[in-house]
This record gives C-alpha cells, sequence and structure tokens, in this order.
C-alpha cells in the first residue's frame, strides 16, 4: 500500500522498519531529497531577517553595494517565475518566494537610507513593478522563458560580483551579515543535492553550483576580513595601554 506525507512516498520506508531492515539507498535518498526540500523552505523565512536586521539596528548600508541587491531582486524574480511556469514541486522552490519578499525589504531599506536616490531609482522601481507581474503569471513564451532562466543565473553570478569586489576593495564587509551569508551557502549546498535527486533542469543544477562559489567567497571574506579587523582592533588596544 502506498503511504504518502506531503508529497513524499513512505511506503519503502515503512516496509524496512517493519521488517527491521535499513532501508534501502533508493528509498532514502528520494525521502531525503523531499525533507531538505522543505527544510530549506522553512529556513527561508528566515533568511534575510539577519540582514534586515542589521542594516535597521545601525541605520546604515555602508559595504553593501546597492547593484547586487537590485540584481538579486531581479534573479530572484525569474528564478520564482520559471518554477511556477514548469509547475515544479513546491519543494523544489519554495524558498524562493520568501526569499523574493524579503530581497524586495532590504532592497526598500537600502533605497530608504541610500543618500543617492534619484529618479533613476524610481524609474528602476516602476520598470520592475510594471514587468514583475507579466513573468509571475506566466505570460511569455516558453521559449522566452528559457532564455530568461539561462541568463538568471548570469545575473545572480553578477549580483555578487559588485559585492565581492566591494569587500576586497574596503578590506570590510561592512553591514553584511554573516548569518545570511552563511545561511545561502548551505542553502545552494542542500539546492545542488535536492536539484540532483528531483531530476531538475542542467541550467538549475548550474545555478546552485555558480550560487556555491560565489556565496561561499562572500562568506570567507567576511571570515577574512572580520578576523583582520579584530586584530586591528587588538593591537590598538595594546598601543593605548602602553
Amino acid at each position: 500500500m502506498k503511504t504518502e506525507m506531503a508529497g513524499m512516498d513512505l511506503s519503502c520506508m515503512i516496509e524496512s522498519i517493519e521488517r527491521y531492515e535499513l532501508p534501502a539507498k533508493a528509498c532514502v535518498l528520494p525521502l531525503l531529497s523531499k525533507v531538505l526540500g522543505y527544510a530549506i523552505v522553512a529556513a527561508s523565512v528566515f533568511l534575510k531577517l539577519p540582514q534586515i536586521y542589521v542594516i535597521v539596528k545601525n541605520k546604515s548600508i555602508k559595504g553593501l553595494s546597492v547593484p547586487s541587491f537590485e540584481l538579486e531582486v531581479a534573479g530572484f524574480t525569474i528564478a520564482l517565475a520559471y518554477c511556477l511556469f514548469k509547475q515544479l514541486p513546491f519543494s523544489a522552490y519554495g524558498e524562493l518566494v520568501f526569499i523574493l519578499a524579503q530581497s524586495i525589504a532590504c532592497l526598500g531599506l537600502i533605497y530608504y537610507y541610500s543618500p543617492n536616490v534619484g529618479p533613476a531609482t524610481w524609474l528602476k522601481t516602476a520598470l520592475y513593478c510594471a514587468l514583475a507581474p507579466t513573468l509571475l503569471g506566466g505570460k511569455l513564451d516558453a521559449r522566452l522563458f528559457e532564455a530568461l532562466y539561462a541568463c538568471q543565473h548570469a545575473i545572480f553570478f553578477c549580483a555578487r560580483l559588485p559585492q565581492i569586489y566591494e569587500n576586497f576593495k574596503n578590506k570590510s564587509t561592512g553591514q553584511l551579515s554573516f548569518m545570511t551569508s552563511f545561511m545561502s551557502f548551505a542553502g545552494c549546498v542542500v539546492r545542488t543535492f535536492t536539484s540532483i535527486q528531483e531530476n531538475a533542469p542542467l541550467s538549475m543544477l548550474v545555478g546552485c553550483l555558480l550560487g556555491l562559489l560565489t556565496h561561499g567567497t562572500v562568506c570567507a571574506q567576511i571570515v577574512a576580513y572580520s578576523s583582520s579587523s579584530d586584530a586591528v582592533k587588538t593591537e590598538k588596544k595594546a598601543k593605548k595601554i602602553e
């Protein structure tokens, strides 16, 4: 008898337990993929909250690359629209719903605390509000969706490069949240696994691998520059004591 829960087939797992046997690999991996997929969706609810908290707490966007956050919003919108269009299971993309909402909130705060908001910012905002409903509603040709999704990987890659460069240039990560960056990196690790198990399109897997590279770089920068910053502070304190 087939037993399902939240889209997960538990039959082989239950049968193995009833026989007092270890479940087969072919039984465990698809189930693990589903569980991890839903775990990512649950964790995504809090993904960018640490970053939002840091910005609001310090009332500053020092060290944050505005183009990076703008491109992220565009990339997450395209990614979500593509997954909706392909009618993938919610466990394969559900986190995008929450991440997109939080990314928009982050960008709004960045605009609010930015001293350089001008006509160009309002124009970009109006353009996004006009195009996003069309994308999310799936009102595009299938070939155009595929092309957009392929471009989406380049968008995400390019989105993180300005932030990586900003960090390198300043030898500091400013108001960048380590918790958000680390959770993004961990999410890419898990999503790579679930994409393989869910037989997601190759382009989606490539996107996950690029995410691993860029998020991993940002996390490494935060650790490296915070360590060097702590060393400088310790040295200054020692000099004052002398």
